[in-house]
């Protein structure tokens, strides 16, 4: 991992001052809420994945950093108003900004992002980067919109929860494996290769992320442990989980969920459930059929740096703790 290690604390100051130079542009009633969020300490996976495309597949310009912090910008407009309708409180170890700012102040705070995202593609003048973004952003909120609409009638659907995790998180990484490739060349088969990658690895991000929310603590993942179950989502370790129940409890399981009276008791029970029974591995263990998947598209790429990083980013996003 150390050449993922060295190439991220690189190239991350550039992004981070980026940013913050779009954010102090901003008006002075949504500015201190982007920065907010956007200079909160997140991974930066998104941006730096644009980066690592575009530079596997032979870009050498010096203006790769305005498509990647794009995609930075439209991943924290989603967490703008995720938390909004999520009314978490809780992001990255922070004050949620609709808790601190106000939720006006955060809508609209999350539009503009969207927005200036959009207006930095389309700087390029290249349309394939704008259809990119459109669609990203499209099927971003339609994963959300399906799990909404999941959480208010929730069932171990496994077909149900892979689309929402493909949609609210999955396809905004293959956007951004794909624009670094769209950014360097018209060659539509080198897109192809980038979002196949993209999208198994945002598969997988999600899965372990869904585990950690279940084994590891808030403290360690800027969150409170099984706050998924608390806001009745239905994730793998969940699904697992009532899968291994008698089908008379698991049906009361999910009626408590549907009807928000889960109480503290049992919200605590069932995390401690998932972790005696392994599901949290056995999450993970799904998740690293798609790291394979993911790392297999890299092959037919030329040996480089950043290919080397790509495959690291992988191996990464599967070991993760937080």
């Amino acid at each position: 991992m150390n050449e993922l290690r060295a190439y991220f604390m690189r190239e991350i100051p550039g992004i981070d001052a980026f940013l913050a130079a779009e954010a102090d542009k901003l008006d002075g009633l949504v500015r201190e809420v982007a920065r907010h969020v956007l200079l909160s300490g997140g991974k930066r996976i998104r941006p730096m994945l644009t980066i690592l495309f575009a530079r596997a597949l032979g870009h050498g310009q010096d203006n790769v950093l305005a498509i990647a912090c794009a995609l930075e910008m439209l991943h924290t407009a989603t967490l703008l108003h995720d938390d909004v309708l999520d009314q978490a409180l809780v992001r990255r170890g922070r004050t949620s900004a609709h808790v601190a700012f106000g939720t006006t102040e955060t809508i609209l705070a999350g539009d503009v992002l969207l927005a200036l995202a959009n207006k930095l593609g389309a700087d390029y003048d290249i349309p394939r980067l704008n259809a990119l973004l459109a669609r990203g952003i499209m099927a971003t909120a339609d994963g959300e919109i399906r799990e909404l609409a999941h959480t208010k009638s929730p069932t171990a659907d496994r077909g149900a929860y892979m689309d929402i995790i493909i949609g609210k998180t999955a396809r905004l990484i293959e956007t951004a494996c794909r624009c670094g490739a769209a950014l360097t060349s018209r060659d539509r088969a080198l897109e192809e290769l980038a979002g196949g990658y993209g999208l198994n690895l945002g598969i997988a991000f999600q899965l372990v992320d869904d585990a950690l929310d279940y084994t590891v603590s808030e403290d360690e993942m800027g969150k409170p442990a099984g706050g998924d179950l608390r806001e009745g989502k239905m994730t793998l370790p969940l699904i697992l989980h009532l899968e291994s129940m008698p089908p008379a409890e698991a049906g009361e399981l999910l009626c408590a969920l549907r009807e928000k009276r889960l109480t503290v008791e049992q919200a605590e029970g069932i995390v401690r459930d998932v972790r005696e029974q392994g599901l949290a591995e056995k999450t993970r263990e799904a998740a690293a059929g798609y790291v394979a998947a993911a790392v297999k598209e890299l092959e037919t790429l030329p040996v480089s740096p950043e290919r080397e990083v790509l495959a690291q980013a992988a191996e990464y996003v599967l070991t993760r703790r937080k």
